[in-house]
């Protein structure tokens, strides 16, 4: 996780899942957004946290965007919590 925010400028969480329409509606937007503008050795870099429901949904989406993720199991689980908790996240 070190190497990959390393020497960004700026790093943004996208607390999203597969199942949420304004979610899948958002997620190209995004996508283009972030090719377009924020790709790059210092840019910015999006870290998807995901609520998905199982590993399958998670890769499937999270295949499609082309910036890094916490795991979707084991320690990722509880790191989503604790960043969830820290920015007062209480649903997507």
């Amino acid at each position: 996780t070190t190497t990959a925010l390393k020497g960004k400028s700026l790093v943004a969480l996208y607390f999203s899942a597969s199942w949420c329409p304004p979610c899948r509606s958002f997620s190209p937007l995004l996508i283009k957004f972030y090719e377009k503008c924020c790709a790059g050795p210092d840019g910015v870099q999006i870290v998807y946290v995901s609520s998905d429901r199982d590993l399958s949904s998670f890769n499937e989406y999270f295949g499609k965007m082309p910036w890094v993720a916490i795991p979707a199991d084991g320690a990722g689980a509880q790191l989503k919590q604790r960043l969830a908790e820290l920015c007062q996240i209480r649903g997507i």
